[in-house]
């Protein structure tokens, strides 16, 4: 085949990334364009679609603009999009009220309601998945209840890649990892599962259909090329959710292979040949790119989010002048530990009361101290994920690590001491999600014969650090476990002090 070159799309929270890549010169150009997103109450976070397409025939237009590549060469268009929203769109694609994004927070009440209707266990049965606000079947559901004339309006309830593919192809489809995002996909069969649809009262009729994340799903229209300035006839493949995206950008391609992903959040993740089910229910499971395979998964919420928490609170701006400054700290902070759990946590401990400790200060504490205690804290809390996902035998040799942390050569050197193994940093830990997206692509138009041959041939090792201080943090992670446990009566007593202060207009609360 004479073109050779994918556009991906990135589709994240705070705008879309466009990336040209020639699956054997690499990466070529790249274009990123915002988006916003509102909050018209305290849980709640909203987009609007047409941002989402506006940003995508700019950022599509500036990367064919850039003289990187000629259009000629483009053979498809593929995507990797933020998952668990719920947009509602009628017949002719045209969304009914703004995107509720995976962020929000506001269908409590009917994620409550499944776990009485279904059990929680069960649903974790069925879908490989906790149930929880953030998944877009409770959020259906909110708009059956409150939005009654715009639900029963919505002919296609879609998430944000999924919307694009429809404006770009006609098509209505999805993914089989962003249909597992609903929390209504059943993990194994790959259909959408009518005991929960009918428990939280969801039309399946106005669910898309759930396909690979490699299948050519369309042709990009006359009008979707007028409008972007992507060719006319471009195939289109629909791609996947950013999280199974990243699993193969950062050149995971079999099992015993994970890595982490640090950014805002963190999480590890790996593959597997069959699904990942803990009794403990700490982790989950996607349907990876290749449907063939699962991706266990175990996301934490305050990783770098909550190290600039610190680094903000001292009024260190600039995060080199912060990890040099903990640098000076020895391993372990002198006894020092950090729990990052600043607004509730999910993997390992699913505690949404859970807050942020520093146990152990002292007098001779300093701020390097706790700057190098909260790099710390996160690898800990990822020790916790890697412990549970290896109690049901994804046991990982191999870890590597993309993202913005990855970044940071000690911040790196801890995660590899904390978890005892080695860690590969890969060239482009940035465009992770991108590369997956273009592996699954060139799959889909037959660039490469297999995701595991795209994978390899995108995703380069740039560097590996060796763990060296281990014996460390063995004697401190059962520390970080005991001080998180022993906590745990405290954090809903300290809650409902919270809320009742508030309520009487007294104090900020904690």
């Amino acid at each position: 085949m004479s073109k050779t070159v994918i556009l991906a799309h990135d589709l994240g929270t705070t705008g879309d990334k466009a990336v040209a890549i020639d699956l054997y010169r690499g990466l070529l150009t790249s274009a990123f364009v915002p988006y916003e997103t509102h909050s018209p109450f305290p849980l709640g976070a909203e987009q609007e679609a047409a941002q989402w397409w506006n940003a995508v025939c700019q950022a599509s237009q500036a990367v064919l603009a850039s003289g990187a590549f000629s259009p000629t060469d483009l053979a498809v268009v593929v995507f990797s999009g933020q998952m668990m929203g719920c947009l509602p769109v009628d017949a002719q694609g045209r969304p009914l009220r703004p995107a509720i994004i995976w962020a929000d927070q506001r269908a409590v009440r009917e994620a409550a309601e499944l776990v009485e209707r279904v059990g929680i266990s069960e649903v974790y049965k069925i879908t490989g998945h906790r149930v929880g606000p953030a998944y877009s079947g409770p959020k259906i559901a909110w708009l059956r209840h409150y939005e009654p004339d715009k639900y029963a309006k919505t002919y296609k309830f879609l998430q944000a890649k999924d919307f694009i593919v429809h404006k770009l192809t006609g098509a209505w489809v999805t993914d089989f990892s962003d249909a597992g995002g609903t929390g209504l996909l059943h993990l194994v069969s790959k259909e959408w599962s009518p005991v929960l649809s009918q428990a939280l009262g969801i039309d399946v009729e106005k669910l898309p259909t759930p396909v690979p994340s490699t299948t050519v799903v369309g042709e990009v229209t006359a009008h979707a090329s007028q409008a972007t300035g992507i060719p006319k006839g471009t195939p289109v493949v629909v791609g996947g959710g950013d999280g199974v995206c990243a699993t193969a950008g950062a050149g995971v391609t079999g099992e015993g292979e994970g890595y982490v992903y640090l950014g805002s959040s963190a999480w590890i993740a790996a593959l597997a040949k069959k699904p990942c089910l803990d009794p403990k229910m700490r982790t989950f499971t996607w349907v990876y790119l290749d449907p063939a395979w699962f991706s266990p998964n175990g996301t934490m919420h305050n990783a770098g989010a909550a190290v600039d928490w610190v680094r903000e609170l001292f009024g260190v701006s600039d995060f080199a002048a912060f990890e040099e400054e903990a640098a000076h700290c020895p391993a372990g902070a002198d006894g020092l530990l950090f729990l990052p759990h600043l607004r509730g946590e999910r993997s390992p401990f699913w505690n949404p009361k859970a807050r942020g400790v520093f146990v152990g200060l002292s007098s001779c504490t300093t701020r390097s101290h706790i700057f190098r205690a909260a790099l710390e804290g996160v690898a800990l809390n990822l020790k916790a994920i890697d412990a549970a996902l290896a109690e049901n035998h994804v046991a990982l040799s191999r870890i590597r690590l993309i993202g913005g942390g990855a970044r940071s050569r000690l911040w790196a050197q801890i995660i590899a001491d904390v978890l005892g193994r080695p860690v590969e940093l890969v060239a482009q830990p940035l465009e992770a999600t991108a590369l997956g997206a273009a592996a699954a692509g060139a799959v889909g138009v037959g660039l490469a014969p297999s995701l595991a041959h795209a994978v390899r041939t995108l995703v380069h090792v740039q560097s590996e650090i060796a763990p060296k201080q281990v014996d460390v943090y063995n004697f401190l992670y059962p520390l970080f476990l005991e001080a998180y446990q022993d906590l745990v009566p405290l954090w809903p007593k300290l809650s409902s002090f919270t809320g009742s202060m508030r309520a009487e207009g007294g104090g900020h609360g904690v």
